[in-house]
């Protein structure tokens, strides 16, 4: 699948620098819609070159309020224009002017305004907005409409201008306040002349009781911020003033409320702001309690993979102690397979996730056998695992190391010295062969009557945990343990 900056690469003559500028602009653009109650429309120029005219202009990008309902129940992404067709969308190509003069015209059953703004970048116009809004709900508009529509109006000047969006001031837009969480109006001096309803209500949970058209914004954060605030290079005053783009959150004992404050310019004069503000207070406090959880299951891993180490230097010990050969075996075989899963739930302690890096835990399985093996093995490894689920990971784990320690106790033996771990993974399934050149399956192996206590977990796991599927079998020289899941 393309990305947007492939699709305009391909289909118009925009530069590298023009595309980067597109993208920043649709990125803010649901800010534009929403403040002017319309639905947006990029267009962009068809042409050879920029020394070509245009014989038309194609249709990239669209936007939809959540302000107010769409004019376009039809999606026109990809639509296509030819020079003539639409002359307010060639007169702002054209002369870099906002053309906002034109009649209400009859679409389907909704009567749209239309109005047309160019987006100016080095020194030319790169694109067109046009812009639909319904003339019905235009007639008797609010305070809060009238209040927006100013707004946008001055923002899509500066698109004219080429000074919005700010350009090089990144602040994760994606998760940005937006119109409906709340919004302040400020004059060039930082003061409040205008507050939508949810911009209200956010400052006062925040602790402010009176009005606050007429206030300072920045002396209304400082008049609610902690007693015990920690210090900062710039008080809030200033950080409020709207002379600069900034993101900040300000939390006291009512809650976190998110600051985004964006100038106005018109000119290369400051002559006002916008502040959208949001009380995150509750996705703060799932973030934290998400971050708490996070640490919680890694310790949780952490003592589990201590407690199972404690097991295996027990059962070692008892190994010790015990004379009887076969009884010593089996603690042996006990120790190697509590360490396995030990090794998983250490790489589960150090991971922020509840996915495993399987590569590291295969690393640390056929690290253990090489130093239990009795002679010089050659272990080489052809593909790589990825990351599985924790409970894909354990089972998987046992499975490893008991295959590839059969495969050294009696493939590998008393003869032939290679094993090679192949991986082949898709996105769904994954295939294991560990291969051996040793003295391969007895004539009449039968895996169901196999008295190995090892092969019968390695099954178990498989079919159980796994929901997969093991078979041994003889290919020329070799031994192949198949492993599908």
């Amino acid at each position: 699948m393309f990305s947007l900056d492939e699709k305009i690469a391909a289909r118009t003559a925009l530069t590298a620098d023009d595309r980067a500028r597109i993208l920043e602009l649709l990125a803010e653009w649901q800010l534009l819609s929403d403040l002017s109650f319309a639905d947006l429309i990029l267009w962009i120029p068809k042409r050879r070159d920029y020394k070509s005219w245009p014989d038309g202009h194609i249709a990239m990008a669209h936007i939809r309020p959540t302000t107010a309902a769409t004019v376009f129940a039809y999606d026109v992404i990809g639509d296509e224009i030819n020079w003539g067709t639409n002359p307010r969308i060639d007169s702002s190509l054209s002369t870099g002017e906002i053309d906002r003069d034109s009649d209400a015209e009859l679409v389907g059953e909704i009567l749209i305004k239309e109005e047309t703004i160019p987006v100016f970048f080095g020194g030319r116009v790169i694109a067109v907005i046009s812009r639909h809004r319904n003339a019905d709900l235009m007639r008797s508009p609010s305070r809060l409409e009238l209040n927006y529509r100013e707004i946008a109006h001055k923002i899509y000047q500066m698109v004219a201008e080429g000074t919005f969006p700010i350009q090089n001031s990144f602040y994760r837009s994606e998760s940005a306040p937006r119109v409906g969480d709340g919004l302040i109006r400020l004059d060039s001096n930082g003061e409040i002349t205008y507050a939508s309803p949810n911009g209200r209500s956010a400052l006062n949970r925040a602790g402010w009781s009176g009005e606050l058209e007429g206030h300072i914004l920045g002396d209304v954060v400082e008049s609610i911020k902690p007693e015990q605030s920690i210090p900062t290079d710039e008080s809030w005053r200033r950080i409020m003033s709207g002379k600069h783009l900034r993101r900040e959150e300000f939390e006291n004992e009512s809650g976190i409320f998110d600051f985004l404050v964006m100038p106005l310019v018109a000119g290369g004069d400051q002559i006002g702001a916008i502040v959208l503000l949001h009380n995150v207070t509750e996705l703060r406090r799932r973030d934290r309690a998400l971050l708490t959880k996070d640490v919680t299951i890694r310790e949780i891993h952490h003592r589990v993979k201590n407690n199972l180490q404690t097991v295996s230097a027990l059962l070692r010990l008892q190994s010790r102690r015990v004379e009887d050969a076969t009884a010593k075996a089996a603690l042996e075989e006990a120790v190697r397979r509590v360490a396995s899963i030990a090794i998983v739930h250490e790489t589960l302690s150090n991971s922020s996730t509840e996915s495993v890096a399987f590569d590291e835990v295969y690393d640390r399985i056929v690290h253990n056998a090489i130093e239990l093996s009795t002679h010089k093995i050659s272990i080489h490894k052809v593909g790589k695992f990825g990351t599985f689920d924790s409970a894909i990971a354990t089972p998987l784990s046992l499975v490893i190391t008991e295959l590839i320690h059969n495969a050294l106790e009696h493939g590998l033996a008393n003869s032939g010295e290679n094993l090679r771990v192949e991986i082949v993974r898709s996105q769904k399934n994954c295939e294991v062969r560990i291969i051996d050149d040793g003295i391969g399956l007895p004539d009449n192996f039968n895996w169901d009557q196999a008295s190995n206590l090892g092969l019968q977990i390695v099954k178990t796991l498989t079919e159980n945990e796994l929901r997969g599927s093991i078979e041994l079998i003889r290919v020329g020289s070799e031994t192949q343990a198949v492993l599908k899941f």
